[in-house]
């Protein structure tokens, strides 16, 4: 599934083309991803035609274009989703969704389109959601919004019991954290992810939480990290951050650090990547005395 640096690199591709345009037209292809949206295929393109594209933001892994009327186009990509940019013209894609025909601040046009292969991502209309989709207020901030409060997070982190790996992907907690960069900022930070969090410092868990906006900004600076041809920006580009990953996907690899092969075992239906020698598990919590 795209993360954070991947959804961040697909807003921040719209941003550059999107920004002023207006949206003229919008045809839906298929109506399951916009599943969500009370309207119907018909009312959510009826709520979008003649919109002007104000800003391009970002909560988490969700995006959304913040229209004039102060409404929004709220977007999740999923496990599959691509936002895309084409001339008009272009040959659609096999997996073409939702097309957006816009009309650029220059007089332009241009083609968003919604692809998705697997259909788990969508669009919905958000009212009043230029600013904050309320769809989305439950989202926590994530590690790289300037706003993020690290002191929060400890406090918060230090207080539960579950596994640290599980608090990173808590989107209640922190947004954005996805399974890769997970593995990646315990590997870099040397802890087991089932490290529970009331075990933890605040200078650790700080230290984590570098760790993360590290990752992330390596990330996008090559662009994400694409496993396959799903995973792209706006010009079909694929990332390439999967070649400098240290845990994840790694197994059997000697570890950079020491050189212990990376082990992987299951978590969460998906898998957690780790080396057994520099990412030491938790001991077992001593078992309560009966009265």
């Amino acid at each position: 599934m795209p993360e954070l640096p991947e959804v961040e690199v697909v807003r921040a591709g719209l941003e550059r083309h999107v920004v002023g345009a207006t949206i003229e037209a919008v045809e839906v292809l298929h109506p399951r991803p916009v599943r969500r949206d009370h309207r119907g295929s018909t009312g959510f393109a009826a709520a979008l035609a003649g919109q002007r594209i104000e800003a391009v933001r970002r909560r988490g892994k969700y995006f959304w274009l913040a229209l004039a009327n102060g409404d929004a186009l709220l977007g999740h990509l999923g496990m599959s989703g691509q936002m895309l940019l084409h001339e008009p013209g272009a040959l659609d894609e096999r997996h073409l969704r939702v097309r957006f025909g816009l009309r650029t601040a220059d007089e332009r046009r241009l083609e968003m389109r919604f692809v998705d292969q697997r259909m788990f991502g969508g669009l919905v209309v958000s009212e009043g959601g230029a600013e904050l989709p309320t769809e989305i207020v439950h989202i926590a901030r994530d590690p790289i919004d300037p706003a993020f409060d690290d002191d929060e997070f400890v406090r918060r982190a230090r207080r539960r019991t579950s596994a640290i790996k599980r608090l990173l992907l808590d989107q209640g907690l922190v947004s954005g954290v996805g399974n890769i960069y997970a593995d990646e900022a315990l590997w870099r930070a040397r802890l087991h992810g089932e490290r529970p969090g009331d075990r933890l410092s605040g200078p650790v868990l700080r230290g984590l939480l570098g760790h993360v906006r590290d990752v992330m900004g390596e990330a996008l600076a090559q662009g994400g990290t694409s496993f396959d041809a799903l995973y792209v920006n706006v010009n079909g580009e694929s990332g390439y951050f999967d070649r400098s990953l240290d845990a994840y996907g790694q197994e059997g690899e000697p570890c950079r650090r020491c050189g212990t092969p990376i082990r992987r075992v299951a978590f969460m239906n998906r898998s957690s990547f780790f080396c057994p020698r520099c990412q030491r598990p938790p001991r077992a919590r001593p078992a309560r005395r009966a009265d």
